[in-house]
């Protein structure tokens, strides 16, 4: 009978180990190494849509000419100018471009309307092909509104160009009354 006790209390004492072995906790921690180590061993690349960021942005020399018609109609960019920077508002379709409250100024130079608070059409250049708006006339206190559009505009979209008058472009490029890009 001795044999059988000791037989029988060696496989009582392994069945209390077993099961001390699969409590919660372990098996929670047995879990949390499994993955460690799968994550680690077999990982496998993430999608390349996640690696990628913004395109590129390509700086370029756009004229009041070439500007016009990135006023996010027909799916275009929305643009704008102040003070010769090219601005890409795509980002605020809703306010700048087709049907928003600022839209008369996509695809164009909004120095002028923007210093003045004016949606006039008499604020934006009327020729194309003529100098760009030097901003003569502005008081001190347009001036000042212009710097802080001009600063709101620096902190949320990219500067993606600058404005040149046709000639200056022509004159840049060794050309005669070619468009830009």
């Amino acid at each position: 009978m001795d044999y059988v006790e000791h037989r029988m209390a060696h496989e009582a004492a392994r069945e209390a180990a077993s099961s001390a072995l699969l409590t919660p906790l372990n098996l929670i921690l047995a879990s949390v190494i499994a993955y460690t180590l799968y994550a680690s061993f077999i990982r496998t690349a993430p999608p390349a849509a996640l690696h990628r960021g913004p395109p590129p942005v390509v700086f370029k020399t756009y004229t009041p000419r070439t500007l016009l018609p990135l006023n996010g109609t027909h799916d275009t960019p929305v643009l704008l100018a102040v003070r010769g920077r090219v601005f890409d508002v795509s980002r605020g379709r809703n306010f700048y471009g087709p049907g928003g409250p600022y839209a008369n100024f996509a695809g164009r130079d909004a120095s002028r309307g923007l210093a003045c608070g004016s949606f006039d059409e008499d604020m934006l250049t009327k020729d194309l092909d003529g100098p760009l708006d030097a901003l003569d006339g502005l008081g001190k206190d347009e001036l000042e509104a212009l710097q802080g559009w001009e600063e709101r505009f620096l902190e949320k979209y990219d500067v993606i160009g600058k404005l040149v008058s046709q000639k200056e472009f022509d004159s840049s490029n060794g050309t005669s009354g070619a468009g830009s890009d």
